[in-house]
């Protein structure tokens, strides 16, 4: 079966999907995007992906302009084009074609893409035994207007997910320019201490991710007290447990930092507690 890509409106075959060369989100990196994960396909919390671009594209000023329940009709309609049932599909919308300038989008013309792909996770040992992360030169600016939006100006996290590998290390754990910990390359990140969880706050300059609030419901549903706030190097290396969430790799243990294990080097109790949870919540 030939792969078919929505583009602006229209499903095509990924041969005939084409780009204008003057699109702003090429030439500027002015544009969003939002990756789900479909269950037997059925799109998981696909109202809060599209609700997080909907709030982006206000601010980038082309919010007008998009049209949220016709996305949300196109990402089933590429799904089934697909015949895909767990799937990984990304959205992406620019600021479309326009003039060589610095200014914002005169035109209400957007670009949107969907691409619906065979779902492909980590090895079943990452989820067993964890995984290892590297702390990395880059920063996260927190006074940056960008910081909370999923925009697809992605260069640095892929800079320093290469920088991590260099490292001999699977995931890189940024920092802000406050020397506190943000998020990873691809993910935000939770530590638990003493039956509790915190992860990084909005303001230490992350993107809040939807797996990220979910797994924030679960805990508290859970009985486990869950907070936002300032993360120290120190706190996450003297965590007694870490993981890393994303809407694609859900749930995934961190066991090593820098070549340290963290609390006792493999996945805990609350991070297997919180995965179950998780599971049964998309199986619903």
């Amino acid at each position: 079966m030939t792969e078919q890509v929505y583009i602006n409106g229209e499903l095509v075959e990924r041969s005939e999907a084409r780009v204008s060369v003057f699109d702003r989100g090429l030439l500027y990196g002015y544009g969003l995007f939002e990756t789900m994960r479909s269950y037997d396909g059925q799109v998981f919390r696909l109202d809060r992906h599209l609700s997080r671009l909907a709030r982006s594209a206000d601010m980038l000023g082309i919010g007008e302009a998009l049209d949220v329940s016709e996305l949300g009709r196109a990402v089933y309609d590429t799904i089934s084009a697909n015949e895909l049932s767990d799937a990984r599909i990304r959205l992406t919308v620019t600021a479309g074609e326009g003039e060589r300038s610095l200014s914002l989008p005169a035109s209400g013309s957007l670009t949107t893409m969907i691409v619906a792909e065979e779902l492909v996770l980590p090895l079943p040992q990452a989820y067993q035994n964890g995984i290892s992360a590297a702390i990395v030169g880059a920063a996260r600016n927190s006074q940056s207007p960008l910081s909370g939006v999923k925009s697809i100006g992605y260069l640095e996290s892929l800079l320093v997910r290469s920088q991590a590998a260099d490292a001999g290390a699977e995931e890189a754990v940024m920092l802000n320019e406050r020397g506190l910990v943000a998020e990873c390359s691809a993910s935000n990140i939770f530590i638990v201490a003493s039956g509790r969880l915190l992860t990084p706050s909005a303001e230490s300059g992350i993107l809040p991710g939807i797996t990220r609030g979910i797994v924030i419901e679960l805990a508290s549903s859970m009985g486990i007290e869950a907070s936002e706030g300032d993360v120290a190097v120190a706190d996450l290396l003297n965590a007694d447990e870490a993981f890393i969430t994303n809407s694609v790799i859900e749930i995934l243990p961190l066991v090593e930092l820098d070549g340290r294990p963290i609390g006792r080097g493999k996945p805990g109790e609350v991070t297997a507690w919180l995965s179950k949870a998780y599971k049964e919540l998309t199986g619903r």
